[in-house]
């Protein structure tokens, strides 16, 4: 045992030595460099932003240089201040408060003091900036628009968040996240991964070397590109027809559930939200609480849907087999559904499925909706399982896209109407709005663009997105799986027969174009405004969805129009004129083109803001107050 026992000391003992040495070789200077160390300067190297394109490879967005004025508060050291100022365009109480931030923030690391010079300013700078110890420049990369719209799509990056900072340690004080549309969505992907370099100062806090001759420094690896699954021309000539008007347009591809364009009016150019000018311009967009640029309506803006919503009203009742093709009612220009209540409808005689649907007849679907809430021996049982064959289609919840922001609409079950008539005495008849869309059913524009998706492919829908590729990546797997719908397929073709008579010979005939066989309906929701407790009576929204081709469909829309008193009057030229510039890339109804461009809603939306001004004077002057933009 004594002769093992020297050995054992000896390699226990160069063990030791062994961890002490990796310790300090290794573990120690990596302590270092994650430690507040005042030996060693950490400077970031910012990678480019990835590219935007659209599904036709345009690029959209691309980078500009900029360059951040950084400051380390315990590095100032007698600096004219004069001086300092003047080159900049600060007054010095701007310069003290500014020190203050950054002294708050931290005496050691560095802050941004001023950002987002331009070359110009930056020049200026750069040839002065060895006079002023604590300062440097930083180089970063800001959003380059190529175009003048889409900004609901693109969001815009801003300086991160002290909240945004403290939930993710990738961030510091100055650094650029995403703030909305797909810069916030893909915010990751897009950034890239920051560089650094670890420099060693001396106890003078100049700068002699790399540290560890570089051993910990890394590159910058920029971010990736992504191609989008939007048109751009197509969102281009969307957005150029709802000027003027309050709204939103959807446009799907049903076969993959990739968005054609989301517009959203009223709108404003993306650069706006870039350079020093940012913040000012969010303020003014921010503040306009009545137009609300910022809101965009096709994700957010919730509606009731109106008669569009009779294609699932038909489409439930004959898969409950409650009708067929040929059931018919009798119109007497309405329908009774109790003592003095009449649900109006511009039709009369006997409607059936098909002229149903082209003439929009009020009566047929609300007796189709009655005989599917009188079916099963509660209206409570009928009402859910109703609910849960029109959530099948995606409405009444988030659908899931690759979007930040979105609404979930409402689809109502008897748990709602239990609420509203505790004592349980509700039927058929009491919800009767229902089967025309006017109930308390919601729906967003991009709902009821995947509505008609589900429609067009006859019972299927795949989960719209905005995003269809990642350069060097996968999109999601959810945006390639299939949707199926509770309806039975065999029920579509006469739903869709109807659709396409409504431009045949129905309600949306002043619309059809030559050698495109377009299905669509129209549709008419009831709109009011309530203001200090009093109801006001507003123009109706103009409503109208679509698909096209009718046979192996490219492209499936809805359009909102607020205040647009009738389907076909605003929303039914804009969803065929849209469906026409993207199946032939050009149009042929020149007179609805005019009109549409030309035509213009602002008187209607002045009411509404006498309306509101008269009950509450003190908006107004706030907003008037606020230099205002063009949209």
């Amino acid at each position: 045992m004594r002769k093992l026992l020297l050995p054992i000391i000896i390699i226990s003992i160069s063990l030791i030595l062994l961890v002490k040495l990796f310790y300090l070789q290794v573990v120690d200077d990596s302590l270092k460099l994650k430690a507040e160390n005042n030996a060693i300067k950490k400077v970031y190297e910012f990678p480019e932003r990835g590219y935007v394109y659209d599904r036709n490879n345009t690029l959209l967005v691309a980078n500009q240089p900029s360059y951040d004025i950084m400051v380390v508060p315990r590095e100032i050291k007698n600096i004219d201040t004069i001086e300092f100022c003047n080159l900049l365009g600060i007054n010095k109480i701007e310069f003290i408060n500014k020190i203050e931030k950054a002294q708050k923030y931290s005496p050691i690391l560095p802050s941004v003091f001023i950002s987002q010079l331009n070359k110009k300013e930056y020049a200026a700078f750069q040839e002065k900036e060895r006079k002023f110890e604590g300062f440097y420049t930083q180089k970063r990369a800001l959003r380059d628009y190529l175009v003048d719209y889409g900004a609901n799509i693109f969001g815009f990056i801003a300086q991160a968040s002290y909240s945004e900072i403290q939930e993710n340690s990738y961030y510091n004080n100055g650094d650029l996240i995403g703030k909305q549309g797909i810069e916030k969505q893909y915010e990751e992907v897009l950034r890239g991964i920051k560089g650094v370099k670890y420099l060693l100062r001396d106890k003078h806090n100049k700068v002699i070397g790399s540290y560890k001759e570089g051993k910990y420094d890394t590159i910058a690896q920029n971010g990736k590109d992504l191609v989008l699954t939007i048109d751009a021309e197509l969102q281009k000539y969307g957005t150029e027809l709802m000027i003027n008007k309050r709204g939103g347009i959807v446009a799907i591809e049903p076969k993959t559930g990739e968005i054609l364009a989301l517009v959203s009016a009223p709108t404003y150019d993306p650069a706006l939200l870039v350079g020093r000018q940012r913040s000012g311009n969010y303020t003014k967009l921010y503040h306009d609480s009545i137009a609300k640029p910022l809101y965009d309506r096709g994700l957010q803006a919730q509606y009731p849907p109106g008669s569009p919503f009779k294609i699932i009203t038909g489409l439930i009742g004959l898969d409950e087999e409650v009708i067929d093709e040929q059931t018919g009612f009798v119109c007497h220009h309405g329908f009774y559904y109790g003592r003095g209540a009449f649900m109006k409808c511009h039709d009369a005689g006997v409607s059936r499925l098909n002229n149903g649907i082209y003439l929009s007849c009020n009566t047929y679907f609300a007796n189709v909706f009655k005989r599917t809430i009188d079916k099963y021996e509660t209206s409570a049982t009928s009402v859910n399982k109703w609910a849960e064959k029109v959530k099948s289609f995606g409405l009444g919840q988030f659908l899931g896209t690759d979007m930040p922001i979105g609404a979930r609409g409402l689809v109502p079950t008897a748990k709602t109407y239990n609420h509203y008539y505790p004592n349980g005495r509700w039927n058929g008849n009491t919800i009767i709005s229902n089967s025309i869309g006017q109930g308390e059913i919601l729906t967003t524009p991009i709902q009821l663009a995947n509505m008609m998706a589900a429609v067009a492919n006859r019972g299927y829908y795949y989960t719209p997105h905005i995003v269809k590729s990642i350069k060097g990546d996968t999109i999601d797997k959810k945006f390639v799986t299939k949707n199926k719908v509770l309806i039975n397929e065999k029920y579509f073709d006469p739903v869709i027969e109807g659709l396409a008579d409504v431009y045949n010979r129905g309600t949306a005939s002043s619309l059809k174009v030559d050698s495109l066989q377009i299905c669509g309906k129209t549709g008419t929701a009831e709109n009011k405004i309530r203001v200090a407790g009093k109801t006001y009576q507003l123009k109706d929204h103009s409503i109208f969805v679509a698909f096209a081709p009718k046979d192996n469909p490219k492209i499936a829309i809805a359009v909102f129009v607020e205040n647009g008193y009738w389907g076909n009057r605003w929303a039914g030229p804009i969803a065929t004129l849209m469906v026409e510039k993207y199946l032939k890339g050009k149009i042929t109804r020149k007179d609805l083109e005019k009109k549409m461009l030309n035509g213009s809603l602002e008187d209607e939306y002045k009411k509404i803001e006498n309306i509101i001004y008269q009950r509450f004077p003190e908006p107004k002057k706030i907003i008037d107050s606020i230099p205002q933009i063009k949209l």
